[in-house]
């Protein structure tokens, strides 16, 4: 018997192949519009017929050519391959969420024990020490460590000869060791190594009484670098107190006749020791005024005994006849006068640290 197929029965893969470019071929170029269409963007479904046209496209458009996995499909158009695309799609999310899982980069913590154990022996010597997340290079390059039974550092240490247009990074420096004594092996004239010798040959010629040390001042604006000055004749570990370090010290030397080029730091003023004008406006400078509102107001009482009991009313000081202020009683004028004095503290171009905040919002 023969099989006579019915006009809607399936077709082979390469009827539907051919059928499906003869149709593309149907239609003109959607960018020149002069020749036969030979390609269509799976993306927007734009057909062209050559190379420079897809280009074009993609140019003009702005289209990135890829289809879109998540685009909606309807129920009548949803086949076989819109199936496969989405299962395929929630196989790739799968995929990605488990390598994150496994990524180290993601798993390590920003801070590790090794970083917070550094900071924690950094604080007892004065010393503010940050860190940078594992991926930057600084935080790569930094082989800094603590000798516990002799309670030192080893400083990865970078120095920068601006005038020279060099720099060398040098690892294990004591903290104990003087900065003539790190410099000595670079710009002595006999002592230095003469490779570096001849790499720093201007800094050769001076004596130390022309170079300065400057050390960059961190949490300020780019617009408001600021430096502090070190002392030649102090240690590492002094010159370091009361400054903060990003990873490890990086000093920069400096020739007398470029001094200028690197503006200090001003020097920070102690707070006031009084917390409220009020305070301020009674206790007196000199003495012998003190003493006198003093003996006034004991011979007032003495004169008058029903006073005794009355002259010295709740939450007043004997001494000062004036209100002991404290944060919730303190007026807001006080408030705002307190919070402007901290302000003013802080030198312009110089950013508030987190911390700071944080303890300034929790007040």
């Amino acid at each position: 018997m023969l099989n006579v197929e019915s006009p809607g029965g399936s077709c082979k893969p390469g009827e539907k192949l051919k059928a499906s470019q003869r149709k593309i071929s149907l239609s003109h170029c959607g960018v020149c519009n002069s020749e036969e269409a030979k390609y269509r963007c799976p993306a927007c479904l734009t057909h062209t017929c050559s190379l420079l046209c897809v280009k074009k496209h993609k140019d003009d458009s702005g289209c990135s050519g890829v289809r879109s996995k998540t685009k909606f499909v309807t129920l009548s158009h949803f086949d076989e391959m819109a199936l496969l695309s989405d299962y395929r799609f929630l196989e790739d999310t799968g995929r990605f969420a488990d390598s994150a899982t496994r990524d180290n980069l993601i798993r390590t913590p920003r801070i590790t024990a090794k970083a917070r154990r550094l900071a924690a022996h950094a604080r007892k010597m004065n010393i503010t020490l940050r860190f940078l997340p594992v991926t930057f290079t600084k935080s790569k390059e930094n082989s800094t460590f603590f000798i516990q039974k002799e309670k030192r550092f080893l400083w990865h240490l970078k120095l920068i000869f601006p005038q020279s247009n060099t720099e060398f990074s040098k690892r294990s420096v004591s903290d104990d060791q003087s900065l003539i004594q790190i410099l000595t092996a670079y710009i002595h004239p006999t002592e230095s190594d003469p490779v570096t010798r001849q790499k720093l040959k201007m800094y050769v010629n001076y004596p130390f009484n022309h170079l300065k040390v400057f050390l960059k001042a961190e949490g300020r604006k780019a617009n408001s670098v600021r430096y502090h000055e070190l002392d030649l004749e102090k240690s590492l570990r002094e010159n370091l107190s009361c400054k903060t370090v990003i990873e490890y010290p990086v000093l920069h030397v400096v020739l007398r006749d470029y001094w200028k080029d690197f503006p200090l730091k001003g020097a920070a003023e102690p707070a006031p020791a009084c917390t409220s004008s009020a305070t301020r406006n009674v206790w007196m400078d000199q003495e012998g005024e003190k003493e006198e509102v003093e003996e006034k107001e004991v011979v007032a009482a003495k004169d008058s005994p029903h006073i005794q009991e009355s002259y010295r009313p709740e939450g007043t000081n004997i001494c000062t006849r004036a209100r002991e202020m404290t944060p919730e009683t303190e007026a807001p004028q006080e408030k705002r006068a307190k919070r402007g004095a901290e302000d003013g503290e802080q030198e312009e171009g110089e950013i508030m640290d987190s911390s700071d905040e944080e303890d300034r919002n929790e007040s």
